[in-house]
């Protein structure tokens, strides 16, 4: 359960995180002060034309946006960071872009007081070109295929660790781990880089760049098959899962907070969920977090459980995730003698055997 948490019931809780519906501003006043060790979010972005989740005119999302930094900074813990994804975007009826995103960077960072921890850019090779007019039909400018991610930071020494996001090593760093003295000697390079006998060493991974080449190309999973099944659209705007994923096991240990401002689908909740990271997850959508449910449930979850838990979250009652999971297990692990040995097995206490109350 979570010990810092708004007032009010959860839209849906789980073992580690809870899911609101209401403004981030207000949910977030409610936190204590010093209390979440990472904020990372996709907002509304600030294009030219309206989404259906809600973005904001270009010249009002700095003044916008900037509301919500002001209350994130209170809230973080002083080794904190907030993560903050922007997509770019074009001025009205000219091929010119917006530095919207860069006026955000300037804004939190000279009036709200965060350190620029680093800058990160993620490539997503499976965007489709746009935008439509100065790409497909004039075509005057490349795809655009690269959002900006801030990296703030409450401090100059936030939390963090790349030792836990290492990436596969190259074939040709495989073969010089192998065999170092055929690949390089130990000298200081014409750039002026000392190349030691250390570079061989075998570290189980190299360090990750800030460019972070992930396609959003998810077409099935049981998120969107509980959207279709209980006739909605998924979020449009979704970030792949490896995103967040990559920040929270970066930034945050075990059991530390992590809070999604803008959470639409709630990917976020579900990578720390599956990290063992404590998760809040604010939206103002109702229909959006119904259907961000989904992603907590079991594989084999039916239809007919995944539309009563819809309509459960619709009805603006609180459900906790755990009765479907108990079910789900039981189910799995029963046994004609008992049931108590498949609720052991699962680590399943007493209290969450209670917890199965009948369903409204």
């Amino acid at each position: 359960m979570i010990e810092t948490k708004p007032n009010g019931r959860p839209a849906y809780e789980t073992d580690y995180g809870a899911a609101y519906c209401g403004d981030s501003r207000d949910l977030l006043k409610q936190l204590h002060d010093e209390s979440i060790s990472l904020v990372i979010t996709s907002p509304p972005f600030a294009l030219q034309r309206k989404k259906d989740y809600g973005n904001k005119d270009q010249h009002e999302y700095v003044d916008w946006l900037a509301e919500f930094g002001e209350i994130v900074y209170s809230k973080l813990r002083n080794d904190g960071s907030f993560v903050l994804d922007l997509g770019g975007a074009y001025q009205k009826a000219v091929p010119v872009r917006s530095l919207y995103n860069f006026r955000v960077l300037i804004r939190f960072c000279d009036d709200l007081g965060f350190h620029l921890a680093e800058e990160f850019f993620w490539y997503n090779p499976s965007r489709l070109p746009s935008p439509i007019e100065w790409v497909n039909k004039r075509k005057l400018r490349a795809k655009d295929s690269v959002n900006t991610i801030w990296w703030f930071s409450k401090t100059a020494w936030p939390k963090a660790d790349i030792s836990r996001v290492l990436v596969p090593y190259s074939e040709r760093m495989k073969k010089l781990i192998e065999d170092p003295e055929k690949f390089y000697r130990p000298m200081v390079r014409p750039s002026g880089h000392d190349i030691g006998s250390s570079f061989g060493k075998d570290n189980g991974g190299a360090i990750p760049s800030n460019l972070l080449q992930l396609p959003n190309s998810e077409s099935n999973g049981l998120y969107l098959e509980g959207c279709k099944s209980v006739g909605t659209q998924g979020h449009p705007a979704r970030f792949p899962a490896r995103l967040p994923e990559f920040f929270i096991q970066f930034l945050t240990d075990p059991g530390d907070l992590v809070v999604d401002i803008f959470a639409g689908s709630n990917t976020t909740g579900q990578m720390a969920e599956s990290h063992s990271r404590r998760w809040l997850a604010f939206d103002e959508r109702l229909d959006y977090l119904a259907t961000s449910a989904f992603r907590f449930l079991p594989a084999n979850n039916t239809n007919v459980e995944m539309n009563e838990i819809y309509k459960r979250i619709m009805a603006n009652e609180s459900v906790d995730l755990r009765e479907y999971l108990v079910q789900q297990r039981l189910q799995l692990f029963e046994t004609p003698r008992t049931t108590s040995v498949g609720y052991h097995k699962l680590g399943v206490s007493s209290e969450q055997r209670q917890r199965k109350a009948p369903r409204r």
